[in-house]
């Protein structure tokens, strides 16, 4: 993508998994499986400037230099699609946070729907990372980003798996100082809203709710 804001994956792991992802042949255990590790590799990738502090630790040997995590980091999914993301990053940063946030898009207007929202009143961390598998029409992404904005948090990234033009398109005008990371960017939404090529709906893909 133009946008440099929107990061798309290169990594051959993460091209070989989304390939598999896509497959209808896919079953259910095997999805959910493979969400997790592509998960785990755009976490990777989304995290790299997260900021460290020094201090020294001592091995069996001496001194040498060690670092920690600055800032606390939230994982926020939106329900229900982007539950399956979050042990895949929660493995490489247990410390994280889990909040989680309700929206689902209205199929007859493909607006967003907020339902659910159990955030505190004050932030309770200094990076978000918003979960989604699909970046579809943006709705739900850029009412996530207001929601976490409006709580207090100043840093938050995207991290989805697949988006559409069209979606990537909405965040980045409603909200250009978040960075999207991805696996992948497809050509375009479908008349109901779906991602094409995409992989399909991918709740349903998880839950075997199909």
């Amino acid at each position: 993508m133009a946008d440099n804001n929107v990061h798309v994956s290169a990594h051959p792991l993460v091209k070989h998994k989304l390939t598999l992802l896509r497959d209808a042949r896919t079953e259910h255990k095997k999805f959910r499986e493979l969400i997790r590790e592509l998960a785990m590799l755009l976490g990777y990738e989304a995290t790299a400037d997260l900021g460290l502090n020094t201090f020294e630790v001592m091995t069996p040997l001496g001194g040498a230099p060690g670092f920690k995590l600055q800032e606390d980091v939230g994982l926020v999914p939106i329900l229900r699609a982007g539950l399956g993301m979050v042990d895949g990053i929660h493995e490489m940063i247990p410390g994280a946070q889990v909040w989680h946030l309700g929206i689902y898009r209205d199929e007859r207007t493909l607006r967003p729907v907020s339902y659910y929202n159990k955030l505190p009143i004050e932030p309770t961390v200094q990076v978000c990372l918003i979960l989604d598998p699909m970046l579809a029409t943006g709705g739900s992404a850029a009412a996530a980003i207001d929601v976490l904005k409006e709580w207090g948090v100043r840093r938050i990234k995207f991290v989805g798996l697949i988006a559409a033009p069209e979606g990537i398109a909405v965040v980045t005008r409603a909200h250009p100082d978040v960075p999207i990371h991805l696996a992948a960017v497809d050509d375009h939404l479908n008349e109901h809203g779906f991602i094409v090529p995409g992989l399909g709906d991918a709740g349903d893909r998880q839950f075997g709710t199909a």
